[in-house]
């Protein structure tokens, strides 16, 4: 069976690299092919990384806070770009201050991404539902 790519990294300008690598070795480990994009990455750096690799999810963490504000028109992106139909994935302290997660997750859920996931969630959940929703 084929290896689905995925297109991991962290949005905007953030440079939490640790997390990053675990998920890369996480996903890499349950058979998935990374495209690792690394920290402070664009939303053209996602976008066209995943044009090149012919991905099938862009899989975005940022932990700094500030992720609402990155991660505003990354659907309509793909969608100029002609991937608007693009597994996303969000995850990590996507907001600042405590706000109630359920709230945080319709903001991001509205803004085009199809999974949301708070702070401290384990790889085996993404990679759960990426089989999912992957038909793996």
């Amino acid at each position: 069976m084929e290896q689905k790519t995925l297109i991991l990294g962290v949005i905007g300008s953030d440079v939490h690299a640790v997390g990053n690598r675990i998920l890369d070795y996480a996903f890499t480990q349950a058979d998935f092919k990374v495209i690792n994009i690394g920290v402070l990455a664009t939303q053209e750096e996602f976008i066209h990384a995943a044009i090149e690799t012919n991905a099938a999810v862009l899989l975005v963490s940022s932990l700094y806070g500030h992720g609402e504000m990155d991660c505003r028109g990354l659907r309509e992106k793909c969608q100029e770009m002609g991937i608007g139909d693009i597994l996303m994935y969000v995850g990590g302290n996507l907001v600042v201050g405590k706000q109630d997660f359920e709230s945080v997750k319709d903001r991001f859920l509205a803004m085009g991404f199809d999974r949301v996931y708070p702070p401290g969630t384990m790889p085996e959940t993404p990679i759960e539902d990426l089989r999912k929703d992957l038909g793996i």
